[in-house]
């Protein structure tokens, strides 16, 4: 009898290779255990050596038993306390078929437009949606918050101002505290200087480049600011508007009293709450900024039929390309909640919208009424779903009642706000109107809400309720019906090559296995339904699971503490280098602002060094792709009085563990600077080293790249960093929920933990596979790379290696030299596409490569066929080169071929129908085919449009 095993583990779900596989891929090697690979790729003297102290693994059961119980001690009140964040209903058909649905969860972004046409056309949708109701020009695809976005809107205004001394930023003082809290960070790195106010009192005086309000105001009121635009616009004051989108139904949208930026959050389109996150940020402007809106935008173009095509507009706009000169770090947006979003307003419509909105607004009058019938004082004489009661000494007995009825207000001294929202029903009302009866020594039956639900009528100036049209296009108007709507995300899907259909073999993106066990408790209403600010005693489940992710990542990083309020790999980086900032001013060295980086480095290693207020240093690399470490001594040196910090990608994003990295960071630690670490790669060390054993001080973590967090089309991420003990006291704080102490900087989020409820995937995967789970996935990750790099290298030259020829955990293709033949490397990518595979990560770090990241979790199986596509690929360009095929007219340079070409009347190709669509055995068993032509960049840029059109632009676009 074998072995009894009385747990199934997880690890053999998610690690691909089975032990067969795994004997054949090391014999190919020349190896005889995966201990042996690891000793030839990682430095020995960084090697860790006892295993992780992590808990024993779970089994999937298991942990999701145990996540019910942890659920539990969340404690889910009727929530009234908006502040940015309300409550809502997602309509079953998009929590099912997007939010649970692999098809849209495991994409990547679509930098590989062809197969990736559904999720442009859901953003593109999303992008008409905001400009629809914003009353603005053009739109964004989403960023990563709304007090982000709206930081974002500062740096336009601040980068567009006419007078370039001004540098002054007027504030409403009803701005929510959260988003005041992040301007003040962003602020701090550029000198600007925040001015909190009256709008109506901005002296004269003031040297102000521009202006933010709320709207409707952060408590709640309604106002009319035409005129007051009007006359900051007469001093060259631009103004950004924070608007409640769902509020945008019933009010002036602001680009009609002449707002130049709109953002917000599309939380309230049916995206749960989450306890902070993730929810989609909107950005809209005038189309004369199309050129400074940070993010990304989806464009209409044609493909090389002439057909409708969407792609990402303006690519090199792309805020890493720029480096240094960057004005944003924007890299992850919230495509995945945006699209999300965009599809609730797809299958409300106009009607359902106004009906919502309506209801909303009509709910918070009756209220309004109800309450004033029973002697209390409201507040706010305009409003959209908000209302400020005055209490007075009846604040305690109230907030003790409302608790005792699992209600959350919010309050603010003796003023308690409730802000109703979508979920709010007749009932709640009544229930709110018993809670306020009672601490007058009334009863319900003192009020007569019948009679005033039949008498209410809006709160909203009649000046300032909304009279143009918004959503008439026919997406908004032909899916209302379940059935229909079901349909319409199926036929977007079906367009969209996910980890569904094939591997993704993006370098440095990290696209493994999203384990569905992971996914399930993220849907759970005990998670989703918690407002961020509810009080600390409701959040009893969501603490513990913040707590245990902090000890085990701190024990897989080496350091002493993580903070999770970075919402994305970016942000952590901009967070990370602030608490540097902060560490060396508490210690009077306010001149360190110099920051060493690598040429080889990620793009927003200095962009965000810029949006940090440091001055990068690029450090040279030598013929093997490594640090020049005679370089770095020598600038190390020249700028020690100044030096801040170092960033290092470990391994290098050019895949190799770099020998001498201890003597890098001590070089710098010599020089008083700190060394800072991209956790980009993390997915290599993960139990075989650790950034705080190699002598980091701070890292960031992508935890939708090593942590299993799904890309979801281009976001969520998550982006926490840990660091080391004495960088622990300058952690992010926030303004409205202590996390941090004293010392901490302001929030670089709107919510404490950032998007915390996808921290529960992070926790899943962890407590699965345990130590010696995770401690194999990183070996395999690094088995499977370098299996494909002996499959591969006698092909395509692989350009860089450790010492003993093997890469890390990904390598970079060099196919520079096919030029000759008239072959780029984005004509490679767009014929993996015919094979049915996404590009590796194409012209990253190296103009003209691919590089190629299998990760852990895909099979040997799967590792061929991606193998066998290159090789075939490969011997399509010698076909080229020796001149068998075309140079211009060649399966490459007409590759992808859509079935619509494959089986047109008309075949005009010097190559067979059956060689361009399926060129090996294995694509005809299960054939993806891209759904348009190769798509036309230049075409989307010189005629840019980024709503949904109407069919004279595509008679435009074909002109």
């Amino acid at each position: 009898m074998s072995k009894i095993h009385f747990q199934e583990k997880f690890e053999e779900r998610h690690i691909g290779p089975s032990a067969d596989e795994t004997t054949a891929m090391l014999d190919a090697l020349g190896l005889q255990n995966l201990d042996q690979l690891v000793d030839e790729t990682v430095p020995v003297q960084i090697r860790a050596k006892p295993p992780l102290a992590l808990p024993n693994a779970l089994g999937e059961t298991a942990y999701l038993n145990r996540m019910k119980v942890v659920a539990d001690k969340n404690k889910a009140f009727k929530s009234y306390i908006g502040q940015g964040y309300y409550d809502v209903i997602l309509p079953g058909v998009i929590q099912r078929n997007v939010f649970e649905n692999p098809g849209w969860y495991t994409q990547y972004t679509p930098y590989q437009a062809e197969i990736a046409q559904g999720r442009l056309q859901a953003l593109l949708n999303f992008q008409t949606m905001v400009i629809d109701l914003t009353g603005m020009e053009i739109a964004n695809a989403s960023l990563l918050d709304e007090a982000t976005a709206a930081a974002e809107a500062m740096f336009m205004q601040y980068g567009l101002r006419k007078n370039k001394a001004a540098n002054a930023y007027f504030v409403s003082s009803t701005i929510f505290p959260q988003t005041l809290d992040v301007l003040r960070t962003r602020a701090l790195s550029y000198g600007i200087e925040l001015l909190v106010g009256n709008l109506n009192d901005i002296p004269q005086e003031a040297n102000i480049f521009g202006a933010l309000v709320q709207y409707p105001a952060g408590d709640g009121t309604v106002q009319d600011y035409k005129t007051v635009v009007e006359l900051l616009h007469a001093r060259d004051i631009s103004v950004c508007a924070v608007a409640d989108l769902l509020s945008l139904v019933l009010l002036t949208p602001p680009g009609e009293w002449g707002a130049d930026v709109v953002v917000g959050s599309t939380q309230r389109f049916g995206i749960p709450m989450g306890f902070g996150g993730p929810h989609a940020a909107y950005f809209a402007t005038k189309e004369a900024y199309k050129r400074n809106i940070p993010g990304r935008i989806i464009g209409v173009t044609v493909d090389a039929t002439g057909g409708y095509a969407l792609r990402m507009a303006l690519q090199t706009r792309e805020q890493h390309i720029r480096r240094d000169k960057a004005s944003s770090n924007i890299c992850t947006a919230q495509a995945l909640l945006a699209i999300m979003a965009g599809f609730y307003a797809v299958y409300h419509g106009q009607k359902g919208l106004l009906n919502i909105a309506e209801r909303t607004h009509g709910l918070a009058v009756l209220l309004d009424d109800a309450l004033q019938q029973l002697g209390y004082t409201q507040l706010n004489e305009t409003y959209f779903d908000t209302l400020r009661i005055e209490l007075g000494e009846l604040a305690g007995p109230l907030h003790a009642e409302a608790l005792n009825n699992e209600v959350n207000l919010y309050y603010q001294g003796t003023i308690a706000g409730i802000s109703v929202d979508e979920t709010t029903t007749y009932q709640d009302i009544e229930i709110l109107v018993r809670i306020f009866a009672k601490i007058k020594g009334k009863t319900a039956t003192d009020v007569d809400l019948a009679a005033i639900a039949a008498a209410i009528h809006p709160h909203i100036p009649p000046s300032l309720q909304r009279a143009s049209e918004y959503l008439t296009h026919p997406i908004f108007n032909s899916y209302h019906a379940e059935h229909e709507m079901l349909r319409y995300i199926k036929s977007l899907e079906t367009k969209d090559l996910s980890l569904c259909h094939s591997m993704i073999p993006l370098g440095s993106c990290t696209m493994k296995l999203n384990a569905t066990t992971e996914m399930i408790p993220i849907t759970w209403p005990e998670f989703g339904s918690l407002h961020p600010f509810a009080p600390a005693d409701q959040t009893g489940g969501y603490m513990q699971i913040i707590s245990e992710l902090d000890q085990w990542l701190s024990e897989i990083t080496g350091f002493a503490k993580v903070s999770f309020q970075p919402n994305s790999g970016a942000q952590g980086e901009y967070a990370g280098l602030m608490v540097i900032r902060a560490y060396h001013e508490s210690r009077g060295d306010m001149h360190r602002d110099v920051v060493l980086i690598p040429a080889s480095a990620h793009g927003t290693n200095p962009a965000s060094a810029s949006m940090a207020g440091m001055k990068v240093v690029v450090v040279k690399c030598d013929e093997r792709g490594n640090i020049d470490v005679a370089d770095l001594q020598a600038k190390a040196e020249i700028h020690a009085g100044n030096l801040s910090a170092l960033m290092v990608t470990y391994p290098s994003t050019h895949g190799v563990f770099e020998e001498p990295i201890i003597e890098i960071c001590d070089i710098i630690h010599q020089h008083g600077g700190q060394v800072y670490m991209d956790g980009a790669n993390m997915n290599a060390q993960v139990g075989l080293t650790s950034p705080g054993l190699i002598g980091a001080d701070v890292c960031h973590l992508n935890l939708h790249k090593t942590f299993c967090i799904p890309h979801g089309g281009g976001g969520p991420g998550m982006g926490p960093i840990g660091v080391a003990a004495h960088l622990v006291p300058f952690l992010p704080n926030h303004q409205v929920v202590d996390v941090s102490g004293e010392q901490g900087i302001s929030a670089v989020s709107a919510a404490p933990w950032g998007s915390a409820s996808i921290l529960l995937i992070s926790h899943a995967y962890i407590a699965m596979m345990g130590a010696e789970g995770l401690t194999n996935a990183t070996k395999y990750a690094i088995l499977n790379a370098n299996y494909i790099k002996a499959r591969l290298e006698n092909h395509y030259p692989v350009l860089y290696a450790g010492a003993n020829g093997r890469c890390a955990h990904e390598m970079i293709l060099d196919c520079r030299s096919f030029k000759t033949a008239g072959v780029e490397v984005g004509d490679i990518a767009k014929r993996l596409m015919d094979y049915g595979f996404h590009a590796p990560t194409v012209s990253f770090p190296v103009a003209g490569t691919l590089m190629v990241e299998p990760t852990e979790s895909e099979s040997k199986a799967e590792l061929d066929r991606f193998c066998d596509a290159l090789i075939a690929i490969r011997e399509e360009i010698a076909a080229i080169e020796d001149g068998r095929s075309d140079k211009v007219d060649n399966l490459l340079k007409r590759a992808p071929h859509t079935v619509a070409m494959v089986s047109a009347d008309v075949w005009d190709k010097p190559y067979p129908r059956s060689q361009a669509a399926f060129p090996l055995p294995f694509v005809r068993e299960h054939k993806f085919w891209p759904s348009v032509g190769r798509v036309n960049d230049s075409q989307g840029d010189r005629v840019l449009i980024c709503a949904c059109p109407p069919m004279s632009a595509y008679e435009e676009l074909e002109a």
